[in-house]
């Protein structure tokens, strides 16, 4: 593998600055996780904690025994000193990166490079590696983000695994292109990941070394976010398939310039090969992040559904649907953010992504809830 240097400091000399200032971070983490009030409507979540402050921490996901968290964050440095001593080459440690958080010590580790940006962190069996998406082959530099805020860039992501030191980088995509959202299945068997590779952004599946890759979904359009069933049987995804030809075109020239415009999400739900697609929601709103409860007949997701009742504000909540399409659920009424749902393996905590409380705008930080069902 080759390393990427890093101006004066050099890449090791960079990467041990934030593992030190990380360390800083860990010895005060318990005095700054506090206890958060909860929403009198919110009756689903209690003893709410808030486990990161500051920037933005994204899309934590539970380790097979509960016992750790893995998230991207942009708070790459806890004092401000060390983003004095990085040079223009340093760029990437300004992007968002894979760190690492023990539930029961505080203790928190950057586990990616430190290069270019990550993204859509998850544990493997074992909890003694993980797997994110990088950008740091194609450089150092964070990737630009696109000029209208309604768009996501799918820039050249690629698939990796590493152990928990950051130590023993195993490439597992070779692709061109966008190739990332993977997740891994509960029985520790397969990866589900986005890819562009065949032209369009479908979801593929591959064994943990990245063997085996084969294409799930064949509608054009986005297809993401792909998470299995707790047996592992199925998966639930979010996918934007435009019907009318000129809707189709728009979506095609976007993709041409690396850009995706996910306005309207609908979810959907497959059999582990593929098979038997078939639309849950059909609410014409942004629907994010679908996860699975503990008994796999109840899905957790992000949407805007309630934006139009709340006087067109940019709202974003979790909600809960049967797999069936039936009884849907508000379960969030605190902030205007509130996404990236996950449950704990035994169902019995929430990790999640939200604005409550923020000081700061665009600030968001994990929150820890214990599940009332």
């Amino acid at each position: 593998m080759s390393v990427i240097p890093f101006g004066r400091w050099g890449l090791i000399g960079v990467i041990g600055l934030l593992l030190c200032a990380q360390q800083g971070q860990a010895e005060g983490l318990a005095q700054k996780v506090r206890p958060v009030p909860v929403h009198q409507a919110e009756r689903h979540l209690t003893n709410v904690r808030q486990l990161t402050v500051g920037r933005q921490n994204t899309a934590a996901h539970f380790s097979f025994s509960g016992h750790q968290l893995i998230f991207q964050s942009t708070n790459n440095w806890m004092n401000d000193t060390y983003a004095a001593m990085l040079t223009p080459a340093d760029a990437g440690l300004r992007c968002s990166q894979m760190y690492v958080m023990d539930l029961e010590s505080g203790t928190v580790r950057l586990v990616s490079t430190g290069t270019g940006a990550t993204t859509g962190g998850f544990f493997f069996p074992g909890d003694r590696r993980v797997l994110y998406s990088s950008t740091y082959a194609t450089g150092p530099n964070c990737p630009l983000p696109p000029k209208t805020a309604s768009r996501w860039a799918v820039d050249d992501y690629d698939l990796y695994a590493v152990r928990l030191d950051g130590q023993d980088i195993q490439r597992l995509t070779l692709s061109s292109g966008y190739d990332a959202e993977a997740t891994v299945s509960p029985d520790g068997k397969t990866i589900v990941w986005t890819s562009v590779k065949d032209g369009d952004l479908e979801l593929y599946a591959m064994n943990l070394d990245g063997s085996r890759a084969r294409r799930l979904t064949n509608e054009v359009g986005y297809d993401g976010g792909a998470v299995f069933s707790p047996d592992s049987k199925r998966i639930v995804y979010r996918a934007s398939h435009p019907t009318e030809p000129s809707d189709r075109a728009q979506y095609q020239a976007l993709l041409m310039q690396n850009l995706v415009e996910p306005i309207h999400l609908e979810l959907f739900v497959m059999n582990a090969d593929g098979s038997g697609q078939r639309q849950i929601t059909q609410n014409g709103a942004a629907n994010f992040s679908p996860a699975y409860f503990h008994d796999g007949q109840r899905i957790i997701f992000s949407s805007n559904l309630a934006t139009p009742a709340e006087g067109g504000t940019a709202s974003r909540h979790l909600y809960a649907i049967g797999e069936d399409g039936h009884a849907l659920e508000r379960l969030t009424f605190d902030g205007q953010f509130n996404s990236a749902p996950m449950f704990s393996p035994n169902g019995t905590r929430l990790v999640w992504v939200s604005d409550r409380g923020a000081t700061t705008p665009g600030e968001l930080n994990v929150f820890l809830a214990d599940w009332v069902p």
